[in-house]
C-alpha cells in the first residue's frame, strides 16, 4: 500500500527524543523505541540519511521533522500504531523498486505486524494485487493465496478449504472449518459463505492452521479476514469502477461499483462504498425450454464512520450489507455439454447483513480493542426433488425441496495486548450468541387447470440456539537475542439448544427439545528464530475444534446411534521459514505440516435427500506448502503457490461407513497457483501493465467411501489482463479461461439424486470483458 504525508490525528503528549544523524530506516526503528508505538515499514525509507532530531516534540512532530525530505511519508493507521511506505508522487510513477517483498501491516493475530515476523503462515492480497488481477472475491483471489481451495457450487453456495483439511464437500450443521471475517467480526457459523464482493478492502488475510487459541471454533483450520479501508480523517476522495463482459454461449454481464471518503471536521471521516453486479447465464435446460438459467445478481454496499478525538482512542461504527441470488443451480450432467434437463428450476439465495462498532485505545503500556457486531444471514435453495418424492406422498406431478436458515449472531470480543522489553502479551474475553430457524419442507406440486399448487407433505421446523463463552490469552518471550517463544490457550465452553418438530403426509409427527454442552482448553506452542539477515524459522503446535450437536429431520427417524454427533479435534504440527535472498528479489515461505484430526465431523444426506451429520473417523495429514516470489527485473515479477498433502484415515464410524479411503472429500493431493505481472511506463504518465494469472486443482473424491463415486478436478483455471492507467484513470481489457476449458470443478449439484446419477460444475467458458476507472 503506497501511503502520503501526515494525514490521521497526531499524538498530543510530548515525548523527548535522542536520535542520532543515521539512516532513515534506523532512526525510524530508534523513533518507535523512544516513543513505544508500533512501527512497520521501516526498510521502506532504505535511501538517504536523516540529520537526527533531539528535544520533546509530539509523535506527529517527530516523524515530520525526522522524515523531511525522505523519500518515504508516514501514515497513523490505529492508535500506537504507524505504517512507512514509499511518498506518493504527482509526477510519473517511478519504476517499482528492487526490493520484491514490502513490509505490510496484517491483523491476523489480532495485532499489528509485519507476517515475515510471525511464526504463523499468512498470505496477503493487498489492495492493488486484487484490482491488477481483476479479483472480486475469494474465488478469485485464491490464485493468490496459498493452500486456499473454494468448492464450486454456484455463487453463495460454497465452503471454504485450507490447506486440503476438508471435513466432506457438503454444506450443513457442521460449524465451518474456516471462519470468515469482516475487520475483527465473525460473519458465518455454519453457513455457505456469504462471498462478499471485494469492493474498497484494504487487503485480504489468510491466516493458515488452526487459530483456536485467538478465534476459537470455527477456525480449525484457518482464518480468512476482509479488511476494509477505513475513512480518512482529511482527505476527500471518491472512485468509480465499470466492467462488462461476454461469455461465450452465453449472456452479457456487468457490474458497477464506488466508494466516496468524506473528512468530517479534522476529527471523523465517512467512507460509503456500494456496489450492483450481474453474471449473465450460460447453462441451458432443454426440458423447461430456458436459455442461460444460471443468472446470478449481486448488489450491497457498506457505510464505516471513523471518530478519532485524539491519538489515544478511536471508534469505528460499520453498517454493511449484500444480497446474492442466481435464478437456477450451476451444475450439468456428462455428455450433454453446457445442457441440462430438469423438472423446475433451482435458486439459490444468500443475504447477509451487519452492524459492528470497534473502540480502541492505546497507551505508553499497551493497546485495547473492544468490537461487538450484530449479523443477520439468510440463506436458502429450492430443490428439484421429484425423484424422491414417493417416500414423502402418494400423489403428485413434481416435488420440490425448500431448505432455508436465518442465522442471527450477537459477537463480542475484547482484549488487551501490550509490551515490556522482550516481553509481548494479549489477553482476551470473547462471547458469542447465536440463533437459527431453519424451516425446510418438502412441496408436492400439481397442476389444476394453469395454476400450480404447493402443498407441503413434509417439514421440519428447527431451531438452533448456540453459546460460546471464553478467556484466551498469549505471551512471547525473547529469552535470547534473534529468539522468541510464545505460549498461548483459549478455555472455552459451548451450549447447544436444539428443537425440532417434524410433519410428515405419511408418518406420525415427532418433536423432541434438546441441550448439550462442550467445554475444553486449546492450547498454542511456538518457537521462532529471526536471523540477522532477518529471515525467519519457527516451529507451532496448535489446537483446533468444533462442538458437537444434534441431528433432526427426515421423514422417519434416525438410528439412535446417530443423533448426536460429537465434537472434534485438529492437533497440528508445523515447521516454517521465511527467507529473502537476491537483494529481496526472492522471497520464499514455505512450512510442513502434521495434523492429526480426530472423530471428524462431516455433512452427509440420506437416501431421501434430507440432510444430517456424522463423525466419520480420524485422519492424519501430512503436507508441504510453498510461496515463492521472485522480481526478474524491475518490470517484471512472478508469485508461485504450491501444496502438496497425503492423507492416512483410520477408525472409521462403523454407523456411518465400515471403511474410509485415503484421501479427504473435496481436498485434492496438490494444489497451486501463479502470477505473473510486467509493467513499465509507456508514454508520459501512462503504464502499461500485463498480467496472467493460472491456478491447477488436483484430482479428487466427491464422498468418503472407497467405492467408484463421483471424482472431480484435475483441470486448469486462468485469466489475462491488460490495464493502462495514468494518474487517477485506467482501463483494463480481461479475458477468462481464454482456452475455452470445460474442467469439472465439482461433481455435485443436487441432494435428491438416489441413483447418484452423475453431476458435474462447468468451468465458465471463454469470457471477454473490459473494466474502466476514475478516482479523486
Amino acid at each position: 500500500m503506497v501511503l502520503g504525508l501526515p494525514g490521521a490525528a497526531q499524538a498530543q503528549a510530548l515525548v523527548r527524543f535522542h536520535i542520532e544523524p543515521k539512516r532513515y530506516s534506523e532512526a525510524l526503528l530508534d523513533l518507535a523505541q523512544q516513543a513505544n508505538i508500533t512501527l512497520v515499514g521501516a526498510r521502506a525509507c532504505d535511501g538517504g540519511v536523516t540529520s537526527g532530531l533531539t528535544g520533546a516534540y509530539t509523535v506527529g512532530q517527530a516523524l515530520d521533522r525526522l522524515l523531511d525530505g525522505a523519500p518515504c511519508g508516514w501514515r497513523l493507521v490505529a492508535p500506537g500504531t504507524v505504517e512507512i511506505a514509499p511518498r506518493v508522487r504527482a509526477a510519473p510513477r517511478p519504476p517499482p523498486p528492487p526490493a520484491l517483498v514490502s513490509e505490510l501491516l496484517v491483523t491476523a493475530t489480532k495485532r499489528a505486524r509485519n507476517p515475515r515476523e510471525l511464526a504463523v503462515a499468512i498470505s496477503t492480497a493487498p489492495r492493488r494485487d486484487l484490482e491488477a488481477t481483476g479479483a472480486t472475491d475469494i474465488g478469485d483471489a485464491a490464485t493468490q493465496l496459498a493452500g486456499v481451495l473454494a468448492t464450486n457450487l454456484g455463487p453463495g453456495r460454497n465452503k471454504l478449504l485450507l490447506r486440503g483439511l476438508s471435513d466432506g464437500a457438503y454444506t450443513g450443521r457442521t460449524r465451518s472449518t474456516v471462519a470468515t471475517y469482516l475487520d475483527e467480526i465473525p460473519l458465518n457459523y455454519n453457513a455457505p459463505d456469504p462471498d462478499l464482493r471485494l469492493v474498497d478492502v484494504e487487503r485480504v488475510e489468510v491466516a493458515r492452521g488452526p487459530q483456536g487459541a485467538l478465534y476459537g471454533a470455527g477456525s480449525l483450520s484457518g482464518v480468512y479476514r476482509i479488511v476494509t479501508r477505513k475513512p480518512d480523517l482529511h482527505a476527500l476522495e471518491a472512485e468509480i469502477r465499470a466492467s462488462a463482459a461476454t461469455t461465450s454461449g452465453g449472456s452479457p454481464s456487468g457490474a458497477a461499483q464506488g466508494f466516496v471518503n468524506l473528512p468530517l471536521w479534522g476529527v471523523a471521516g465517512l467512507r460509503a462504498s456500494g456496489y450492483r453486479e450481474v453474471q449473465g447465464g450460460h447453462l441451458d435446460d432443454t426440458n423447461l425450454g430456458r436459455k442461460d438459467v444460471d443468472r446470478t445478481e449481486r448488489r450491497g454496499g457498506r457505510v464505516s464512520l471513523l471518530v478519532q478525538p485524539n491519538d489515544t482512542w478511536s471508534l469505528t461504527v460499520t453498517g454493511a450489507g449484500q444480497h446474492l441470488r442466481s435464478d437456477d443451480t450451476h451444475y450439468t450432467t456428462p455428455g450433454q455439454g453446457l445442457k441440462r434437463a430438469n423438472r423446475i428450476a433451482e435458486p439459490h439465495v444468500n443475504d447477509i447483513t451487519l452492524a459492528t462498532a470497534t473502540l480502541r485505545g492505546h497507551w505508553n503500556w499497551g493497546d485495547f480493542t473492544s468490537s461487538t457486531g450484530f449479523v443477520r444471514h439468510a440463506y436458502g435453495s429450492f430443490y428439484d426433488a421429484t425423484k424422491v418424492q414417493n417416500r414423502y406422498t402418494n400423489f403428485a406431478q413434481t416435488s420440490a425441496y425448500s431448505e432455508r436458515s436465518r442465522t442471527k449472531m450477537l459477537v463480542h470480543d475484547m482484549f488487551v495486548s501490550g509490551e515490556e522489553g522482550p516481553v509481548e502479551w494479549l489477553v482476551g474475553l470473547y462471547g458469542s450468541r447465536t440463533s437459527a430457524h431453519s424451516p425446510n419442507e418438502l412441496l408436492a406440486q400439481n397442476t389444476v387447470g394453469t395454476v400450480r399448487v404447493d402443498v407441503p407433505v413434509y417439514s421440519d421446523d428447527r431451531r438452533d440456539r448456540f453459546q460460546e463463552l471464553a478467556a484466551y490469552g498469549e505471551a512471547s518471550y525473547e529469552f535470547a537475542p534473534g529468539w522468541t517463544a510464545a505460549l498461548g490457550g483459549r478455555v472455552f465452553k459451548h451450549r447447544t439448544r436444539t428443537s425440532s418438530r417434524v410433519i410428515s403426509e405419511l408418518f406420525a409427527p415427532r418433536s423432541f427439545d434438546r441441550e448439550v454442552e462442550f467445554e475444553g482448553f486449546s492450547p498454542k506452542l511456538s518457537v521462532q528464530r529471526e536471523l540477522a539477515s532477518g529471515d525467519l524459522l519457527y516451529a507451532v503446535v496448535s489446537e483446533g475444534h468444533r462442538a458437537g450437536g444434534i441431528n433432526s429431520g427426515g421423514a422417519q427417524p434416525l438410528p439412535v446411534e446417530r443423533e448426536l454427533f460429537r465434537p472434534d479435534r485438529l492437533r497440528h504440527f508445523e515447521v516454517g521459514a521465511k527467507l529473502e535472498t537476491m537483494d529481496r528479489r526472492l522471497a520464499v515461505n514455505s512450512a510442513v505440516f502434521y495434523d492429526i484430526w480426530r472423530d471428524i465431523q462431516t455433512d452427509q444426506f440420506r437416501p431421501s435427500g434430507i440432510p444430517y451429520t456424522t463423525n466419520a473417523g480420524d485422519a492424519r495429514v501430512l503436507g508441504l506448502e510453498t510461496e515463492l516470489a521472485f522480481r526478474w527485473t524491475d518490470n517484471l515479477q512472478a508469485q508461485v503457490n504450491g501444496r502438496l498433502s497425503h492423507v492416512k484415515t483410520s477408525h472409521p464410524n462403523p454407523n456411518f461407513a465400515p471403511r474410509l479411503v485415503d484421501e479427504l472429500p473435496g481436498a485434492p493431493p496438490f494444489s497451486g497457483g501463479m502470477v505473473v505481472s510486467y509493467e513499465r511506463p509507456v508514454s508520459g504518465d501512462w503504464l502499461l501493465r500485463l498480467t496472467g494469472e493460472a491456478a491447477y486443482v488436483g484430482r479428487s473424491r466427491l464422498t468418503w467411501e472407497p467405492s467408484d463415486g463421483p471424482k472431480m478436478g484435475g483441470y486448469l483455471r486462468t485469466r489475462l489482463l491488460a490495464e493502462v492507467s495514468a494518474r487517477n484513470v485506467g482501463l483494463q481489457v480481461f479475458v477468462a479461461n481464454p482456452t475455452d476449458a470445460f474442467g469439472d470443478t465439482f461433481a455435485f449439484g443436487n441432494p435428491f439424486n438416489p441413483d447418484q446419477t452423475q453431476q458435474i460444475t462447468p468451468q465458465r467458458p471463454r469470457t471477454f470483458g473490459v473494466t474502466v476507472y476514475a478516482s479523486y
